[in-house]
């Protein structure tokens, strides 16, 4: 036994003698590793294999370095068909002993006929196959793949169980039956076959029996007939009466005739009982090249759908990938331009900073970014917005009223409530001759001061222009509260 705490080789005591620990609790779950795995060995050896895989596994869980239950569990794997878990048992039984292993002798055996291996992959390969197209309805198709993995691998539990299904859809008991029994010859308790055997004696009214011992000669089965004693035999010779066989003479000629005769009839009588028979068997052959075009172009079929959702998984990975770059190439133009603006305001470039600021959507940067944003631009407002309106007001006294006006415009779209720059706006455009635009400057001088001397001049101004004045005031702007 191995101590599971310093890994030391020590013989089955209460406490080892290299650690020093507790060893009870182990040597228990070693004496019930062993317990289970006499059990699973005799169960394997009345061929009940479901039972002996489940005593093993137990066998398993409470010693996993039981290389006698790993290597029997194997064995009874690959007595079920299952080849690929069989030899997953016996690699890891022997990593856990290198030497004087006969689990490297099960796996030379195994991988020294590569035919055999890859046959067995096939099979799997082919079971899946045939358990795909029954999920699409095609048990015909599965079927006859089904029978085809058989006959590869005939002890594969899993492929009679599916052709035993497929047959009780089909109401086909009698086959069922017999596919059941063959799967019952290999693990005898086996939980699916019993279930599968008694929905089909339900359904058909009989027992089926799995007892394959010999008969006595006087229980006749269902095939057998009822042979006549010695003394009816006797008694039926006595009574049987031979007729005398009477003989004529014949010529030649009609002999020739006769010997025609039952030539053309033979000939006759073979070609109408053999050219059915030929038919039935071209018929048969051509039914199952059919079959076997069907189950390969359903293959087919399924390798093509599988490329295109293959395919279809492509593009979309590579249209998400277009979509995070552009997304990507956009997020660093934002903060390129956001990072130009930080420049131009730390070199008092307001105008500049402020034309950057007004080309960022702030709703796409990060927390941080935002922040940057809102700092930059609260400061480089108020900056440009004074520029604004004093270049606005310097234009306006130089008599430069188109000028004033597109600079002005500018400050308005940053503080569209400020009266001074709606006043000098009004009167740049209305001085400049766009009488419409100074209406609209003046209507939003009334909008926002209502009730005040600004709004009853700012109306004096509308009614003068919609009469149609176009003369000059002395000193147009008045501050008027």
């Amino acid at each position: 036994m191995i101590c599971i705490q310093c890994g030391a080789t020590v013989p089955e005591d209460a406490y080892c003698p290299v650690c020093g620990s507790d060893l009870k609790l182990q040597t228990l779950a070693c004496h019930l590793s062993n317990q289970f795995y006499n059990q699973g060995l005799d169960k394997a050896q009345i061929r009940d294999l479901s039972g002996a895989i489940s005593l093993l596994r137990q066998s398993l869980k409470y010693n996993k370095r039981n290389i006698h239950a790993r290597n029997l569990l194997g064995l009874v794997y690959y007595e079920t068909g299952e080849a690929v878990s069989a030899l997953s048992e016996w690699v890891i039984s022997k990593n856990i002993k290198p030497d004087d292993n006969i689990a490297s002798e099960y796996i030379e055996n195994l991988q020294a006929d590569p035919e055999k291996l890859d046959q067995i992959n096939d099979s799997i390969k082919k079971y899946n196959t045939a358990l795909g197209c029954c999920r699409d309805g095609n048990e015909d198709i599965a079927s006859i793949q089904l029978k085809k993995i058989l006959r590869q691998n005939p002890r594969l539990i899993k492929a009679y169980h599916l052709l035993a299904l497929i047959l009780l859809k089909n109401k086909d008991y009698k086959q069922a039956r017999k596919v059941l029994r063959k799967a019952a010859k290999i693990d005898k308790t086996n939980s699916t076959t019993l279930r599968f055997l008694k929905e089909i004696d339900e359904q058909t009214g009989t027992v089926t029996s799995l007892d394959n011992r010999r008969r006595f000669p006087w229980q006749k089965t269902e095939k057998e007939e009822k042979l006549p004693s010695d003394r009816e035999m006797a008694s039926a010779e006595a009574q049987t009466v031979i007729q005398p066989v009477s003989f004529r003479e014949t010529s030649a000629f009609a002999g020739t005739v006769n010997i025609i005769i039952g030539v053309f009839l033979g000939v006759l009588l073979a070609c109408v009982l053999a050219v059915p028979a030929v038919r039935q068997q071209i018929n048969r052959n051509a039914d199952e090249r059919i079959l076997e075009y069907s189950t390969n172009i359903s293959v087919q079929e399924k390798r093509v759908e599988e490329l295109e959702r293959q395919i279809a998984d492509s593009n979309n990975t590579v249209e998400s990938a277009k979509n995070q770059i552009s997304t990507a190439e956009e997020q660093v133009k934002l903060y390129e331009n956001l990072i130009k603006a930080n420049q131009a305001y730390q070199t008092n470039n307001f105008d500049g900073a402020m034309t950057l600021l007004s080309g960022i959507d702030s709703s796409k940067l990060s927390v941080e970014g935002i922040t940057l944003y809102n700092a930059i631009y609260n400061a480089v407002v108020e900056q440009v917005y004074q520029q604004y309106f004093t270049q606005g007001v310097d234009f306006y006294n130089q008599g430069l009223y188109s000028q004033a006006v597109q600079v002005l415009e500018k400050a308005r779209q940053i503080n569209s409530q400020d009266y001074n720059v709606l006043t000098y706006l009004a009167h740049s455009c209305r001085l400049g001759g766009d009488t419409e635009k100074a209406i609209a400057a003046f209507n939003e001088i009334i909008a926002n001061y209502p009730d005040t001397r600004r709004a009853i001049v700012a109306q004096q101004y509308i009614n003068l222009l919609n009469s149609g004045y176009s003369g000059s005031y002395d000193n147009p702007i008045v501050e008027e509260q």
